[in-house]
């Protein structure tokens, strides 16, 4: 095949700048490490731009899995800022100079859009303004930018199931660690559970955040073994996801994930099993294998000497009731991002001498953002639900001829949104990766399947008719012109 002209001279010039690269780093450089790093520097921009979709799902997957505290050998490679970088700026060049990525607005994004605006009014009043600022430039942004971006980039199916397939594998490689970990003896807490990273500050060192970034990859999991036509490849990777996933959950002892993942399986024995008293009856002692399984009751928290509330449950209630106080006493945008530990001890009813997490996304939400962000907080997954749902109908409806990977994205993301609203209510997740990428799947499907099908609350309508641009337009009345003539 004959290569065109324009292309071979695009090869020579990649190819003559990369030998002149090596050729100056060698002479400047003492070591050959840097000059082959610096010479695939042109090979990896035009990767970067070629791929947008990769980028922004590795940043993704680094940011919310934490990859790189997870195994210290990528730690000091500084992925999640490169990755940062290349992100934003395949962003600006796919929006505004190539014009592939075109942003849209759906209401989703309206409650979201109030709720992130009454957050960044509220960091600059927040009751430690440091602490605010700190999470909200570092995470906070982030999370919320990468939700827009994911939402605008996810258009085709083989992006969804590329996205699918990252968000798995992530959760097995963070599983493997956990249960490395735990075999091991590294990194217990209270003797019994596993954690990642604690030496390092990682998020991952605490049981109950470990537990939230093992949970949502499993929704996705199932996903690949329950839907039809996904190939062997997907399914086999959503088995080994799901034993290794629950294996590692199992591990952290948590009960709230332990609550989020039985919903997220008992969503989908409700939708697979046909014997509905086979699925209750089974259902049920498949929750009490877990719970023992787990070995919740062995935890030392969770053992009460008087027989009343164990201490674990005794602080969540504290915790709760400290919550509620921070929003009476700032109603309007809370006690500020990520400033619910450090004000604990002015409104718990009983100190016992330790700040304390809230241990729930309702609860910490309502504490940090007020009664009204709360209001817009809880609107805004009450409509994500409504969009999975009507997602969820639409593919059902076109089972025949969707592609598995939107069935299994639509089933992952719906699923691991109400599993993690469950969870929710026991961890720590109001302004964490899981509800925000899980929003991003909701709604980039949601986009798809209008624009595939023209489906509008679970119906099927006929696709609206798109208004001509200029040119079109111009075109026409040239066209008309002439025929006049």
């Amino acid at each position: 095949m004959r290569i065109p002209t324009d292309t071979k001279w695009r090869q020579i010039i990649i190819a003559v700048a990369a030998c002149l690269l090596v050729w100056l780093a060698w002479r400047g450089l003492p070591n050959p490490a840097v000059a082959f790093i610096i010479a695939i520097v042109p090979l990896a921009v035009i990767g970067v731009f070629r791929a947008p979709v990769l980028v922004v799902l590795l940043f993704v997957c680094f940011s919310f899995f934490r990859l790189h505290e997870a195994f210290p050998l990528l730690y000091q490679l500084k992925i999640p800022k490169l990755l940062s970088l290349a992100a934003i700026s395949v962003l600006f060049w796919n929006i505004f100079i190539a014009e592939t990525i075109k942003p849209y607005w759906r209401f989703e994004f309206t409650p979201l859009t109030i709720f992130i605006v009454l957050i960044t009014v509220g960091v600059p009043l927040a009751t430690n303004v440091p602490e605010a600022q700190n999470y909200y430039t570092q995470v906070y942004s982030k999370i919320v930018l990468m939700l827009f971006i994911v939402a605008w980039l996810l258009r085709e199916e083989k992006d969804f199931l590329l996205g699918v397939r990252m968000i798995v594998i992530s959760g097995i490689a963070i599983a493997y660690v956990a249960i490395y970990n735990k075999l091991n003896g590294i990194g217990l807490v209270e003797e019994t559970r596993v954690t990642i990273g604690r030496e390092i500050d990682s998020s991952l060192g605490d049981p109950n955040d470990l537990s939230s970034v093992l949970q949502f990859p499993l929704s996705f999991a199932v996903a690949f073994v329950l839907t039809a036509r996904t190939g062997f490849f997907n399914r086999l990777l959503g088995l080994v996801g799901i034993v290794m996933l629950m294996y590692a959950i199992l591990a952290t002892q948590s009960r709230g994930a332990l609550l989020g993942v039985m919903s997220v399986f008992g969503l989908y024995g409700w939708r697979y099993v046909k014997n509905k008293l086979l699925f209750v009856g089974g259902g049920g002692l498949a929750a009490m294998v877990l719970y023992v399984a787990a070995g919740v009751g062995s935890r030392k928290t969770a053992q009460s000497s008087d027989g009343g509330l164990d201490t674990s449950s005794e602080q969540r209630l504290h915790a709760w009731e400290a919550a509620v106080g921070m929003a009476t006493a700032y109603p309007l945008f809370g006690v500020g991002l990520h400033c619910y530990y450090s004000n604990y001890y002015a409104f718990t009813p009983k100190w016992d001498g330790l700040n304390h997490a809230v241990h729930s996304t309702w609860f910490g939400v309502l504490a940090e953002s007020g009664y009204i962000g709360f209001i817009f907080f809880i609107t805004l997954f009450v409509g994500l639900i409504r969009s999975g749902i009507r997602n969820m109908k639409t593919v059902d409806r076109h089972a025949a001829t969707i592609s598995p990977a939107v069935s299994v994205a639509t089933q992952g993301a719906l699923m691991g949104l109400v599993g993690t609203a469950v969870s929710g209510s026991f961890l720590t997740m109001g302004f964490t990766w899981p509800i925000y990428i899980a929003a991003a799947f909701v709604i980039s499907i949601a986009q798809f399947l209008e624009d595939s099908y023209g489906a509008q609350d679970g119906k099927a309508v006929s696709a609206a008719p798109q208004k001509p641009s200029r040119l079109e337009r111009l075109r026409a009345r040239l066209k008309a012109g002439r025929a006049k003539r």
